[in-house]
């Protein structure tokens, strides 16, 4: 292991955090654990990209970042028409 997958892992603990935000915390709350969630899977991503010295790998991490605030905007469009 190197240290691109152990800052990886490092990051990934931040993911029960977002999932319990997102699952109690008001809307706006939610809103805000859902964006940092979609910027800790680019990250995490990436830096598994770095460690396994795959370069392919990078465009994955970078879909990702893109549709990330495309995705933030569905969930508050979705949120508003069910209350």
């Amino acid at each position: 292991m190197n240290i691109w997958l152990a800052a990886a892992i490092a990051l990934a603990f931040g993911f029960p955090l977002c999932g319990r935000v997102i699952v109690r915390a008001p809307v706006m709350d939610r809103l805000a654990a859902l964006q940092l969630a979609s910027t800790l899977t680019a990250l995490i991503l990436l830096l598994f990209a770095l460690g396994v010295s795959q370069s392919s790998f990078c465009d994955l991490a970078l879909a990702t970042a893109l549709l990330s605030f495309p995705a933030g905007l569905l969930f508050a469009h979705f949120y508003e028409r069910w209350l």
